[in-house]
């Protein structure tokens, strides 16, 4: 699979996935006429756009996107807070697998601070391949065997948080984003023995580390490691 990463953080998240055969976009949390620039206008190549919760650095472009005729799947309550509805806006369910193209794509719930936030497990069947993907959100309860490739949070590590955040941001940080510490955890618990690349997505402006980060990642996997 081909993932080119358009924006990640809190300022914007998009992301475009490739199999070959189906090209979809993972999040669009950047302003449409980005996206345009992204995909040089070209956009009959976009079968679909996931969304995983309703913040607007993940949902920024979903009606603009929507008007030119591209469909946009996530959850009911994701919708609902979006004030979106119409042909183009595709209810999914957590653990109701369904098909964009070539792509099959299976949703999860996830820990967030908002209605019904997912994550994706996508399968290719044009290359056999398995990607994970994951964001805002502090813990996964599910395990997930075989995967080729993971786009996760990594936000902050307990090492780098800054000393001088207020109380009721770091709360809000602990509970609703994944530290380097959790990711770690979430890897070990998993099989990593398909894991070829990993993409370290949506890190804090203030309380990451890329280097710390990627060292630490590589050093437990050995798999490739692409800080977005």
């Amino acid at each position: 699979m081909k993932i080119d990463v358009y924006a990640s953080g809190s300022g914007g998240n998009c992301y475009r996935l490739s199999d070959g055969a189906t090209t979809i976009l993972l999040e669009c949390g950047i302003p449409c006429k980005q996206i345009m620039k992204k995909i040089r206008f070209e956009i009959r190549s976009i079968a679909g756009v996931l969304l995983s919760h309703n913040h607007m650095d993940h949902a920024k472009a979903a009606k603009d996107l929507a008007g030119f005729g591209i469909d946009i799947y996530s959850g009911e309550e994701t919708f609902k807070a979006l004030g979106l509805s119409g042909y183009h806006f595709k209810v999914v369910r957590a653990l109701q697998s369904f098909d964009i193209g070539t792509l099959n794509i299976f949703p999860f719930d996830v820990q967030h601070d908002v209605p019904e936030p997912l994550g994706y497990l996508i399968t290719s069947r044009t290359t056999g391949e398995r990607l994970l993907f994951f964001t805002d959100t502090y813990y996964i309860k599910y395990r997930f065997p075989n995967v080729d490739i993971i786009m996760g949070e990594v936000n902050y590590s307990l090492d780098t948080i800054d000393e001088d955040i207020c109380q009721s941001r770091r709360n809000r940080l602990m509970e609703s984003h994944m530290s380097l510490e959790h990711f770690k955890e979430f890897l070990k618990a998993n099989d990593l023995s398909q894991l070829k690349r990993i993409y370290l997505l949506h890190l804090s402006d203030d309380n990451s580390s890329e280097e710390f980060f990627k060292r630490e990642i590589q050093k437990l996997t050995g798999a490739e490691v692409t800080v977005c």
